[in-house]
């Protein structure tokens, strides 16, 4: 096992590629990183189209995007364990100029390869042939073997189809087909996954590495440490608030758990955890790091794409399952300190719940006042300044900027992170909070370009980018200046140049790994809509799941976490979503149950984080035991367990959609918030096996009842009363006479699928307006007839919605549900809240005795 414990640099040499030369090929590393990233913010900003050179299409980018890290990745890279470190061999020089020179092809040839489609040459036979295999090599150096070889199977499947077994068999694909799908075109490599990569991520990762220069880092662990290091277990709550502030800026499980660990795991072993409890805390909020809205993983811009809704409906979906995650998670961390009899730090007492309580009341009408009046403000500003309205909104939030470095300059510095520093005082919250606001400017930017303005990912990352090199630029100084004692000397603007150099070169190394396993998925995808398999493979996973949509759902989560064993979360979602996204939105119409895109895109998302934690190879267990000098595979095994409220939330959100706030009125919202926010705490306290005092066994088992009841009150709501009523196909236009408008019947058809197939699957139509059920059914866009006592569909209208549910010609309805009056499925909450009040009778009575 000691071969595995490498230290912190080993794990984020590992990460950002583990080979440092010095000399001429350390400056030439560092002028490719430094020109990617400044490639990637021209193509973001607005300046090409302003001064009208630089134009570049999607192709073409892509195209200098994976030049850039395939070029970087044989420099950075080792190829062996046992290559050298301290130097390039020519080897790898030669590799990666002939690999670059492959993905350069498509920005060089672009015009000739526009002007002859599909019609394949010598050359560009040859570049793919050498392009491929280059991309698995350096896919296998960047990121392990794992997908490289699964890449290298699909390629193996596409061309041996006709060879292959019954189900799996297919026509075959020639090699130049192959060649040219794969390399030539946009359905392979250079597809939409690379593109995402080069879009939107690239951005995202360059504006956390240059707020973590900034000095953000380290600002957002002293404040999380400042406000809950007082608490029971305070350092390991702390670690969950800075691991989640965190990972608003970074999209890394590893990136996050060697960031803020490297602080609070030696803090929270001084308060009585363990090593491997400590590592375990900071790996399982690291991991969630990922879930967390606004800047999520990078998985989270490819769902833009795949599941074809604004980034900013990705953010509402996500936003509810991953704070109760993080609030769930602070809630378990103070079980383990109840168990272990922990108190809080230098005896400081805690306050009076109804002052915390007016406190956090006070806090958040302030924040909410100030965001109206900011909302508000420009909402009045940008009409009336007109055409003036980027300047004065410039000008704008540079007096705010002055404004918070004058309060910053009026209070002490923050001091150095010290972990080996006695654990007797905490920071002052007040001026730790007060030294830092001018770091959450390019965060505010960032958020309002995206939510507000609804500016595409790009370009609100690129504004965002923007402030933070001012901010990077022009901090030192100011402070200097703001600084009336001149106690302190913050540094020069030659300091903050090397650190914008050092964040624009710490961003494109952090993006070498992403960009490979973007375009190596590439191949994967690519092979998918080449061969078909995709229906193949609905076929094999219904066999395995014998047509049950939750066995589906276990084995769609268990080989997310096999696959994430070997692939970074990017290439896993990419990978699990393609293959089986589209299967399970299919199985579910086939049982009944109408499950939406995005919340199949976020389940296998889930899933692939979870496999960072995942024992025996989770990564980012392997960082934090690197820090707490614990054994891995415990630490793996504890963040597992810590983790299992993040494994139960996706089954949780395709049963009930309530969670992922699809359909749902503000009001609904904040209840489904605050109840599922206390059942994931009772969840918690269900699998940790302490409440009140230390639960039995069917104590336990009864809060699991519990937590399953104000997750999914449908589930028993269903069983006392059902939701439809049966009425005849062939009386469906009476039906829709019958029912109010706006209101949902549920049919049930059968028809031949893509091949031939016949299948069932069931379709919610909404009831529109009309006079009568005659007219209503014409507004669907349906005309049926009847033949041999069957209903059949006759014509559907295109665009209607009936085509829209994915109602066609000659399908035969079967049945239809229409909705019945019944008693809100919210109701069945009253009985698992009294379950619960026996539940805390129980447990106060034993604590009362003991």
């Amino acid at each position: 096992m000691q071969d595995k414990q490498l230290s912190t640099e080993e794990l984020i040499a590992q990460d950002v590629g583990a080979r440092l030369p010095f000399g001429l090929m350390g400056w030439l590393i560092t002028t490719l990183a430094l020109a990617w990233s400044l490639f990637q913010l021209w193509i973001a900003s607005p300046l090409p189209f302003m001064l009208g050179f630089g134009v570049l299409n999607d192709t073409e980018t892509r195209a200098i995007h994976l030049t850039f890290a395939l070029l970087l990745a044989y420099l950075v890279f080792p190829a062996f364990r046992s290559s050298p470190r301290d130097r390039v061999p020519l080897g790898d020089i030669a590799l990666g100029l002939i690999a670059a020179g492959a993905a350069s092809y498509l920005f060089v040839m672009y015009q000739a390869l526009a002007l002859r489609p599909g019609s394949l040459t010598t050359e560009d036979l040859i570049t793919a042939c050498i392009g491929i295999p280059l991309l698995l090599e350096a896919a296998r150096r960047a990121l392990g073997p794992a997908l490289a070889v699964i890449a290298l199977l699909f390629l193996a499947y596409s061309l041996a189809g006709p060879w292959m077994p019954g189900l799996l068999a297919h026509r075959g694909v020639s090699f130049t087909a192959l060649a040219n799908h794969q390399w030539i075109t946009t359905e392979g490599v250079f597809g939409i996954a690379l593109g995402v990569s080069t879009s939107f991520v690239f951005l995202f990762v360059l504006f956390g590495a240059l707020l973590e220069r900034a000095g953000a880092g380290h600002y957002f662990i002293q404040l999380a440490f400042s406000l809950l290091g007082h608490l029971r277990g305070g350092p390991a709550k702390a670690a969950v608030v800075a691991s989640g502030l965190t990972g608003l800026i970074s999209g890394s499980s590893i990136a996050n758990v060697v960031t803020t660990g490297t602080f609070t795991i030696p803090m929270m072993k001084k308060v009585g955890f363990s090593a491997e409890k400590a590592g375990a805390v900071e790996v399982a909020s690291s991991v969630n790091g990922q879930i967390m809205p606004p800047v999520m993983g990078a998985a989270a811009f490819l769902m833009v794409e795949y599941v074809g809704i604004p980034y900013v409906e990705i953010i509402k979906h996500a936003f509810l399952p991953a704070t109760i995650s993080y609030i769930a998670l602070l809630y378990i961390v103070h079980l383990e300190a109840l168990k272990l009899g922990m108190q809080p730090i230098g005896g400081h007492q805690p306050k009076p719940w109804l002052r915390r309580l007016t406190g956090f009341a006070f806090g958040a009408a302030l924040i909410s006042g100030l965001s109206m009046a900011v909302y508000y403000g420009l909402g009045w500003l940008k009409p009336a300044l007109g055409d003036y309205a980027l300047p004065g909104i410039a000008l704008l939030l540079a007096i705010t900027y002055l404004g918070l470095l004058k309060i910053a300059a009026s209070n002490e510095p923050l001091a150095a992170e010290d972990p080996d520093k006695p654990l007797l005082e905490l920071p002052n919250t007040r001026a730790v909070l007060l030294s830092g606001l001018h770091f959450l400017l390019p965060v505010v930017v960032l958020v309002w370009c995206l939510m507000v303005e609804r500016l595409s990912p790009g370009l609100s990352a690129f504004w965002g980018t923007v402030m933070l090199v001012i901010i990077l630029l022009t901090q030192r100084p100011l402070l200097n200046w703001l600084r009336s004692d001149g106690q302190h000397d913050y540094g020069s603007v030659q300091d903050g140049l090397i650190d914008l150099r050092e964040g624009l070169v710490a961003g494109a190394r952090n993006m070498i790994g992403i960009g490979i396993a973007t375009a190596t998925a590439g191949i994967i995808v690519g092979a998918v809509s080449q061969t078909g398999v995709g229906l193949v493979l609905a076929d094999l996973v219904e066999m395995l799941s014998m047509g049950n949509l939750l066995l589906m759902l276990l084995l769609t989560a268990l080989l997310s976490l096999v696959l994430g064993m070997g692939l970074p979360t990017t290439a896993n979602y990419i990978v699990v979503s393609s293959l089986l996204a589209p299967v399970v939105v299919t199985l579910g119409q086939q049982n009944g149950l109408i499950v939406p895109l995005i919340a199949v895109h976020l389940f296998v998302f889930y899933f692939g984080i979870m496999a960072d934690v995942t024992p025996p190879v989770g990564l980012a267990s392997f960082a934090a035991a690197a820090v707490s000098k614990g054994d891995p595979i415990k630490t793996g095994i504890t963040a597992f367990y810590y983790s299992l409220r993040t494994a139960a939330l996706p089954f949780l959100f395709i049963f009930n959609t309530d969670l992922l706030l699809i359909d749902v009125d503000f009001a609904h919202g904040v209840l489904i918030f605050i109840v599922a926010t206390v059942a994931m705490l009772i969840f918690a306290a269900a699998t940790q096996g302490h409440f009140l005092v230390k639960s039995r066994w069917y104590e336990s088992v009864l809060l699991l009842l519990v937590a399953f009841t104000l997750f999914r009150p449908g589930f028993w709501m269903d069983m006392v009363h059902d939701p439809y009523r049966d009425t005849a196909p062939a009386q469906l236009a009476q039906t829709l006479g019958e029912v109010e408008a706006e209101s949902t019947l549920r049919l049930r058809v059968q028809g031949e699928d893509a091949v031939g197939k016949l299948r069932q699957s069931t379709v919610l139509i909404g009831v529109p307006a009309g006079e009568d059920g005659e007219a209503r059914l014409a507004s669907l866009g349906l005309a049926l007839y009847e033949q041999d006592g069957k209903t059949l569909i006759d014509s559907v209208t295109f665009g209607s919605p009936a085509a829209v549910a994915g109602m066609e010609f000659d399908q035969e309805i079967l049945s239809v549900k229409a909705p019945t009056e019944r008693w809100r499925k919210e109701l069945m909450w009253l009985p698992g809240f009294l379950l619960f009040a026996l539940i805390v009778g129980l447990q106060r009575r034993r604590a009362v005795r003991a």
